[in-house]
Protein backbone atom coordinates (compact mmCIF):
# COMPACT_ATOMS: atom_id res chain seq x y z
CA UNK A 1 0.00 0.00 0.00
CA UNK A 2 1.52 3.50 -1.36
CA UNK A 3 2.17 5.93 1.47
CA UNK A 4 0.11 9.06 -0.36
CA UNK A 5 -2.91 6.95 -1.69
CA UNK A 6 -2.73 6.59 -5.27
CA UNK A 7 -3.00 9.85 -6.75
CA UNK A 8 -2.76 8.42 -10.47
CA UNK A 9 -5.58 7.17 -10.91
CA UNK A 10 -8.07 9.31 -12.27
CA UNK A 11 -11.71 9.19 -11.25
CA UNK A 12 -14.62 7.75 -13.31
CA UNK A 13 -16.31 10.70 -15.34
CA UNK A 14 -19.91 10.74 -14.90
CA UNK A 15 -21.89 10.06 -18.62
CA UNK A 16 -22.32 12.72 -21.01
CA UNK A 17 -25.51 13.85 -21.49
CA UNK A 18 -27.16 13.65 -25.60
CA UNK A 19 -25.38 16.00 -27.41
CA UNK A 20 -29.02 17.52 -29.05
CA UNK A 21 -32.22 17.18 -27.26
CA UNK A 22 -33.77 18.43 -30.73
CA UNK A 23 -35.37 15.87 -32.98
CA UNK A 24 -34.68 18.70 -36.15
CA UNK A 25 -31.59 16.61 -37.28
CA UNK A 26 -34.13 13.93 -38.34
CA UNK A 27 -36.03 15.54 -40.51
CA UNK A 28 -35.19 16.11 -44.48
CA UNK A 29 -34.73 19.38 -46.02
CA UNK A 30 -37.98 19.80 -47.65
CA UNK A 31 -39.70 18.89 -44.17
CA UNK A 32 -37.84 21.21 -42.04
CA UNK A 33 -37.98 24.09 -44.88
CA UNK A 34 -41.95 23.79 -44.42
CA UNK A 35 -42.00 23.36 -40.50
CA UNK A 36 -39.75 26.34 -39.71
CA UNK A 37 -39.90 28.38 -43.36
CA UNK A 38 -35.88 28.41 -43.88
CA UNK A 39 -34.47 28.99 -46.91
CA UNK A 40 -31.35 28.17 -47.85
CA UNK A 41 -29.16 30.59 -50.69
CA UNK A 42 -25.83 31.33 -50.47
CA UNK A 43 -23.87 32.58 -47.59
CA UNK A 44 -23.59 36.76 -47.56
CA UNK A 45 -21.59 38.51 -45.13
CA UNK A 46 -21.06 42.35 -44.41
CA UNK A 47 -17.18 42.83 -43.61
CA UNK A 48 -16.30 46.87 -43.28
CA UNK A 49 -19.10 48.58 -45.57
CA UNK A 50 -18.20 45.53 -48.13
CA UNK A 51 -20.73 42.57 -49.19
CA UNK A 52 -19.54 39.46 -49.64
CA UNK A 53 -21.40 36.28 -51.38
CA UNK A 54 -20.35 32.98 -51.66
CA UNK A 55 -20.71 31.51 -55.63
CA UNK A 56 -19.31 28.69 -56.80
CA UNK A 57 -16.69 28.00 -53.74
CA UNK A 58 -14.94 31.63 -54.14
CA UNK A 59 -16.39 35.06 -52.66
CA UNK A 60 -17.36 37.27 -54.56
CA UNK A 61 -17.64 41.26 -53.91
CA UNK A 62 -21.45 42.33 -54.28
CA UNK A 63 -20.79 45.95 -53.19
CA UNK A 64 -18.78 48.78 -54.20
CA UNK A 65 -15.78 49.08 -57.11
CA UNK A 66 -16.52 50.23 -60.39
CA UNK A 67 -15.79 46.91 -61.98
CA UNK A 68 -18.02 44.17 -60.69
CA UNK A 69 -17.01 41.06 -58.67
CA UNK A 70 -17.41 38.25 -61.52
CA UNK A 71 -15.75 41.13 -64.13
CA UNK A 72 -12.72 40.91 -61.61
CA UNK A 73 -13.09 36.82 -61.25
CA UNK A 74 -13.01 36.91 -65.08
CA UNK A 75 -9.93 38.81 -65.62
CA UNK A 76 -7.42 37.12 -62.74
CA UNK A 77 -9.11 33.86 -64.85
CA UNK A 78 -7.82 35.18 -68.33
CA UNK A 79 -4.88 36.98 -67.12
CA UNK A 80 -3.69 33.46 -65.10
CA UNK A 81 -4.09 31.81 -69.42
CA UNK A 82 -2.23 34.33 -70.30
CA UNK A 83 0.59 33.85 -68.10
CA UNK A 84 0.26 29.92 -69.34
CA UNK A 85 0.31 30.90 -72.69
CA UNK A 86 3.43 33.23 -72.38
CA UNK A 87 5.23 30.90 -70.45
CA UNK A 88 4.69 28.30 -72.99
CA UNK A 89 5.77 30.74 -75.76
CA UNK A 90 9.01 31.39 -73.82
CA UNK A 91 9.82 27.46 -73.62
CA UNK A 92 8.83 26.99 -77.56
CA UNK A 93 11.37 30.17 -77.84
CA UNK A 94 14.62 28.52 -75.98
CA UNK A 95 13.46 25.49 -77.40
CA UNK A 96 14.21 26.48 -81.36
CA UNK A 97 17.07 28.81 -80.40
CA UNK A 98 18.43 25.75 -78.79
CA UNK A 99 17.96 24.06 -82.13
CA UNK A 100 19.76 26.76 -84.26
CA UNK A 101 22.77 26.71 -82.21
CA UNK A 102 23.15 22.94 -83.08
CA UNK A 103 22.43 23.14 -86.36
CA UNK A 104 24.55 26.52 -86.81
CA UNK A 105 27.28 24.49 -84.65
CA UNK A 106 26.93 21.62 -87.43
CA UNK A 107 26.94 23.91 -90.76
CA UNK A 108 30.38 25.37 -89.23
CA UNK A 109 32.23 21.89 -88.73
CA UNK A 110 30.90 20.56 -92.05
CA UNK A 111 32.36 23.89 -94.01
CA UNK A 112 35.26 23.30 -91.61
CA UNK A 113 35.76 19.90 -92.87
CA UNK A 114 34.84 20.94 -96.52
CA UNK A 115 37.32 23.45 -96.34
CA UNK A 116 39.90 20.84 -95.38
CA UNK A 117 39.60 18.76 -97.71
CA UNK A 118 39.79 21.52 -100.32
CA UNK A 119 43.14 22.34 -99.21
CA UNK A 120 44.56 19.05 -98.76
CA UNK A 121 43.28 18.52 -102.55
CA UNK A 122 45.78 21.72 -103.70
CA UNK A 123 48.49 20.15 -101.87
CA UNK A 124 48.14 17.08 -103.89
CA UNK A 125 48.22 18.78 -107.31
Amino acid sequence: MPLFGNIFSPKKTPPRKSASLSNLHTLDRSTREIELGLEYGSPVMNIGGQSLKFEDGQWISESGGNVSGREVQRLKKRNLQLEEENNLLRLKIEVLLDMLSESTAETHLIQKELDDVKSNSRRKK
